[in-house]
Parts: C-alpha cells; structure tokens; sequence
C-alpha cells in the first residue's frame, strides 16, 4: 500500500481510504482478532453486535455495568435488546475505576462491560478477575480498537465476548464483528449480506476520497464532478444506502450482515504494516505537539494500534474550526452523554467530553503530511490560546 505525500492544500481524511488495487487484492489468513477468531460472526455494525450479545446472554431484564465514558450507540444498543445500562467512574487518562466497578455490582448485575478507547488497552485482566469473581461475563468492546493488543494479548480475547468494528480502521464499506471466546459455544445464525447498492455506494466514495487524497487540486475537482453525478443517480434510482458512522441504533439494520466485499479487502490488507505506520505517525504527533497540549496518553505501548491521535485542547469548536480550514478532518471526540448516564456524577468524564479532538493518523498518510498536520494544529493551539487571552 502507498503512502500520500503532501500536496499545496491538505486533504486528510478522518478514516483511511480506498486505493483500487485493493479491490482484487488476494485474502489470506490472519493473526489478528477478528479475522483469526474461532467463532466468529460478521455485520454491518458493530452495534448488532451489542444488540445480539444482549439476546445470546440473556441480559435483557438485567443490569449491564457500562463505562461512563462511551459513545452512545452501544448503550442505546443495550436499551433496545432490554437490559438496563448501569454506569461506572472513568478517569481524565481514560483510567478505568476498578474499584467503583466492584462497589456497582449488584443483584441485578449481569455483565461488565469494558471499551478500549482509540487502539489504547483497558484493564481486560483486571475486569476479568471482577467478572469471575462475582460470576459475571465480560464483554470486550474493541469497536475502537481494531488491531490493537496488550502487549501479547490480542484486545477482544480476554472477555467472554469480542465487539469490533472493521471500518474505523480499515478501508472498507462496513463491518462489524462478534467474537465468542471460552468453552462455552453459541450457535449464531450467519446474518444475510446487505444490499448491494449500499455497498457499492460506500466502495464508490471511499475510492473518491483516496482520489482526492491522491490527486491534488485535479482529484478534488474529479471527486466534486463525480460526486454531483453520482447523487443525481442515487436519488433518481431511489437507492437506499445503509449509512455507517451514524449516531444512533436503528431496529431496522439489526439483522443486517457484513458484505462479502468488506471482507476480501480487510483481508488484502498488510495487517502489520498497518499497525507500524499508525503507530509511526503518532510518534510523530506525540513528539511534535506535546509541548502545547499535554498528552492525554504520554506514551504507546507494545501492541498499540492507535485510532487517532487524542488532541486535548480547550475550545474544541475553535480548534476544529482553524483545522478543517486547512483541510484536516478532525473529530469532535464523544461530546454527548447518553441520557441514561447522569453527567453531573462524572465530572472527570466530562471534561474529557468537552476537551479531545480527533486528529488523523492514519496509514494512509506519510510522514510529509503529518508534518504538514502537526504545523497545522500547532497553529491552530495557538491562536485558541492568543483569542482566549484577548478574551479575558
């Protein structure tokens, strides 16, 4: 796979994108989670996943201990299936409260569940020896955290259940994925694949977007021309796209299975070399930015496969503002609570809500780049910090 250099006017997507020679790329086996699993099912969302898992657990009716620091979607995912969500203490380092955990288990408890944020590993071990301890399956959400291990140990291995999420990471149309670990088995029906206009439309702009990336000021006019004859058709062919990265669950897309297309690119992929170059590329971040932002995590541990780089800042309508203007696509990280979890009982949580931006670092970005985005947030950092000081 090649890397993008820098061209006049950055163009950085939030997710990697499509190059062609992937799409007849060969598959070939896997050591990476979920691909290497034993029992495995693939769909659309990794929010099925959570539904169903609630179903095969028979937790509905139950209480599911959840962390306070979550996305939405999964807990609205638990919800929908019936259980009811029950929250525990995060910290400002994305440090789980062991202790608060235990001290929430009750007598309608009936799972733990646990999310690694952004490739960077929770206490999978520790969660476990809670869960065992007060009988208790663990459920692992590695949505985030695709690629990503404890050092030796593959996230999405430790629990009872694996979660993830294939199209965070990987340049794929959709994807998700339920992984069952342990002796015990649980026969899972193989979900229908989903229509094929869905996924055509999604392959289309993921391969648009690399064209962008890759073509400068000619691909982004490419991209704009292709683009307006594409919607034009879409609408008057009344196709139906199954949009993914959306906020909230949807009944309707429960049963919705993985595309058979998701899969044979996942599995081209140079897996390894992957994880090196966003590892790679957030060294870079780490080194260049540190001293304007302190890190929320100072270092990246053996096995880490990071999302994103998580840029604390202190007005992240500003700062986002300044980096989409230089054509970086930064994420306003989780700012909303869902409304099961009461906000003002974790005020660590949400500073961290109010506080992290998404910044790329992705594979496909060269080191050229990076260099261009971290003189892009440098700047941006600073003319926050410049305006605040006039304001005051």
């Amino acid at each position: 796979m090649e890397e993008v250099t820098s061209s006049q006017k950055l163009f950085v997507p939030s997710l990697p994108t499509l190059w062609p020679s992937m799409l007849w790329g060969k598959g070939q086996a896997s050591a990476f989670q979920p691909f290497a699993a034993q029992n495995v099912r693939y769909f659309y969302f990794a929010r099925n996943a959570v539904w169903l898992t609630v179903k095969m657990l028979g937790l509905d009716k139950g209480e599911v201990l959840m962390p306070a620091y979550h996305h939405g979607v999964e807990v609205e995912a638990v919800v929908d299936a019936g259980a009811t969500p029950r929250f525990y203490r995060v910290g400002s380092r994305w440090d789980v409260d062991l202790q608060d955990v235990e001290k929430k288990i009750g007598p309608k408890t009936k799972a733990l569940y646990l999310i690694h944020y952004a490739g960077f590993p929770g206490p999978a071990a520790e969660m476990r020896q809670i869960a065992d301890r007060h009988g208790l399956p663990l459920i692992e959400d590695c949505a985030l955290s695709l690629l990503s291990a404890d050092g030796t140990v593959p996230l999405g291995t430790t629990g009872d259940i694996g979660i993830f999420c294939l199209y965070k990471t990987l340049p794929v149309p959709n994807g998700g994925a339920l992984t069952i670990n342990g002796a015990r088995q649980y026969s899972l029906p193989e979900p229908p694949a989903p229509p094929s206009t869905s996924t055509f439309s999604h392959t289309v702009s993921a391969l648009l977007q690399n064209l962008e990336l890759r073509g400068g000021a000619m691909g982004r006019g490419l991209r704009r021309v292709i683009r307006g004859v594409g919607h034009g058709t879409v609408k008057a062919a009344n196709i139906k796209r199954v949009a993914t990265g959306t906020q909230h669950f949807n009944r309707e897309h429960v049963d919705l299975g993985m595309s058979p297309l998701t899969k044979r690119i996942a599995l081209a992929q140079d897996l390894e070399g992957i994880v090196e170059k966003r590892r790679r590329n957030y060294f870079f971040l780490l080194g260049r930015l540190r001293d304007i932002s302190p890190p929320l995590c100072n270092q990246l541990p053996p096995g880490v496969c990071p999302l994103f780089y998580p840029l604390v800042v202190q007005d992240k309508a500003e700062v986002m503002a300044k980096l989409h203007e230089q054509g970086i696509d930064a994420i306003d990280f989780w700012k909303r609570f869902h409304p099961a979890c009461d906000a003002a009982q974790f005020p660590e949580v949400l500073e961290l809500r109010r506080s992290i931006v998404e910044i790329p670092c992705h594979q496909d970005l060269s080191p050229e780049v990076m260099a261009s985005v971290a003189s892009a947030v440098r700047e941006a950092v600073k003319l926050d910090r410049r305006s605040r000081k006039r304001a005051s």
